[in-house]
């Protein structure tokens, strides 16, 4: 009998008995830390800073204690890591929204507002709150924001495909995404569905106007 492979396997039978599947080390690793990272997300989401506890996290996410520990020794890694994982995700999947390029501007400027929207704004300005009265957070947490608020811009400017040697391009740019901010806390406390619908339409024809 050849000798068996002691990395990962794809079944199959020995002496009798089943093998079980082994996945890699590498790769289940790889899978707590994005649980650990959606339930942190998640948890700030819900139940805002004070409610978020390492503990809460590692329960969502189905380990153990020290298992996050390990992955994120600090409830800061932990919670910096996560909004920052779930700001690429959403990078991500609002250029997949247009892989042939997107067809007009008011399909973008909606794109983005959404961006503000969901769970990752409200999990973010939880860590704001948090990191005003926080002095071991407030630096990364500023840090991050400036990383996220640099790669939304970039993002923005491809996608609106703004030519920001124009005049006021550039701050046409960050007025709207500021607005969109102000769309998003709005959204924290009541569905503004309707009125957000017409701001969306002003600001397309405001971008048509300045972009060109």
């Amino acid at each position: 009998m050849g000798a068996v492979n002691s990395g990962a396997t794809t079944g199959g039978v020995l002496n009798g008995a089943p093998l079980v599947e082994r996945v890699p080390k590498q790769d289940r690793s790889r899978a707590t830390r994005r649980r650990l990272l959606e339930a942190a997300v998640a948890c700030l989401a819900e139940h805002g800073w004070a409610g978020s506890t390492v503990s809460v996290v590692a329960e969502r996410a189905g380990v153990s204690r020290g298992a996050a520990q390990h992955h994120f020794p600090t409830r800061e890694d932990l919670f910096t890591a996560a909004v920052e994982y779930v700001a690429e995700e959403r990078s991500t999947a609002l250029r997949d929204l247009f892989p042939d390029g997107p067809t007009n501007r008011h399909a973008v400027v909606a794109a983005l507002v959404d961006l503000y929207t969901g769970p990752l704004f409200r999990a973010a300005l939880h860590l704001w709150v948090a990191a005003s009265n926080e002095d071991q957070l407030r630096p990364r947490v500023t840090e991050l924001e400036a990383h996220v608020g640099r790669e939304t811009h970039r993002i923005a400017v491809d996608l609106l495909k703004a030519d920001e040697s124009r005049p006021g391009a550039r701050e046409t740019v960050q007025g709207f995404l500021d607005m969109s901010r102000g769309l998003g806390l709005a959204n924290l406390l009541t569905d503004d569905g309707a009125r957000r619908e017409r701001v969306v339409a002003q600001w397309s024809k405001i971008l048509d106007e300045v972009l060109g």
